[in-house]
C-alpha cells in the first residue's frame, strides 16, 4: 500500500474516534480558544453561567493524556488516544482537554459552532464574574432547559445566519464556485 500523498492532519484521530464512539455526531470542532485555554491550564471546569452557555451542557469533562499515556506532545495522534478521548467526551457536547484545549461536537455544523462560539464567551464571562468575586452558575434545570432551546435548528439557525452574514460583510467568505451548466448547451440563434 503506497502512502497517501495528501498531507494529513493530526486532527483526523480526534475526529475519527468521536464519529466512530458518537453515531449522534456529525461534525466536531478542535480548538484552542484563547477564552477556554486558562481554564484547561488551571484545571478549572468551565460551568453555564448565562443562557446562551448551557449550550455546552452543564457538566465538561477534563482529559488529561498523560494520566493514561504518560509524557507526550499533548498531539492527540495514535488511535488509542483517540479513543481515550472519545471515551471521556462520552455523551457531553464537549471535552477539555489539559494544557491542550477543548474538543466540541454537534449533531450538525451549525449547532457545533454555536457550542463553540458560546463556550469561548460562557468562558469570558466566567473568569470575570470569578474576578469580580463570584461565580453563580445556571441551576441544573435551568441548564437543561436553556441548552434545549438553544440547541434547536431554528435558534442555531438564526445565530448561522447572523454570522455568515457578519463574515460576508466583512468580505471574508471564500468566493462561491461558478455554477457549471450540465446537459445539453444552449443554442444560439
Amino acid at each position: 500500500m503506497k502512502p497517501p500523498k495528501e498531507k494529513l492532519f493530526a486532527e483526523r484521530v480526534i475526529h475519527g474516534c468521536i464519529y466512530q464512539a458518537r453515531p449522534d455526531v456529525m461534525a466536531v470542532c478542535h480548538h484552542h480558544a484563547a477564552a477556554v485555554l486558562p481554564f484547561c491550564i488551571a484545571g478549572v471546569p468551565i460551568v453555564p453561567v448565562f443562557h446562551l452557555g448551557a449550550a455546552v451542557g452543564e457538566a465538561m469533562p477534563f482529559w488529561d493524556q498523560q494520566e493514561e499515556f504518560g509524557d507526550t506532545n499533548l498531539l492527540v495522534v495514535k488511535p488509542e488516544e483517540g479513543r481515550s478521548l472519545a471515551r471521556t467526551l462520552g455523551p457531553h457536547p464537549a471535552v477539555l482537554m489539559t494544557h491542550h484545549g477543548a474538543t466540541v461536537v454537534g449533531k450538525d455544523l451549525r449547532e457545533m459552532v454555536s457550542r463553540s462560539i458560546f463556550m469561548c464567551h460562557n468562558a469570558v464571562y466566567q473568569l470575570q464574574a470569578h474576578m469580580l468575586g463570584k461565580v453563580v452558575p445556571l441551576s441544573s434545570g435551568e441548564t437543561r432547559l436553556a441548552g434545549t432551546i438553544n440547541a434547536m435548528p431554528n435558534v442555531t439557525g438564526r445565530t448561522w445566519e447572523y454570522w455568515t452574514m457578519r463574515v460576508e460583510q466583512a468580505g471574508l467568505l471564500p468566493p462561491r464556485a461558478k455554477s457549471r451548466s450540465v446537459g445539453k448547451r444552449k443554442r444560439s440563434r
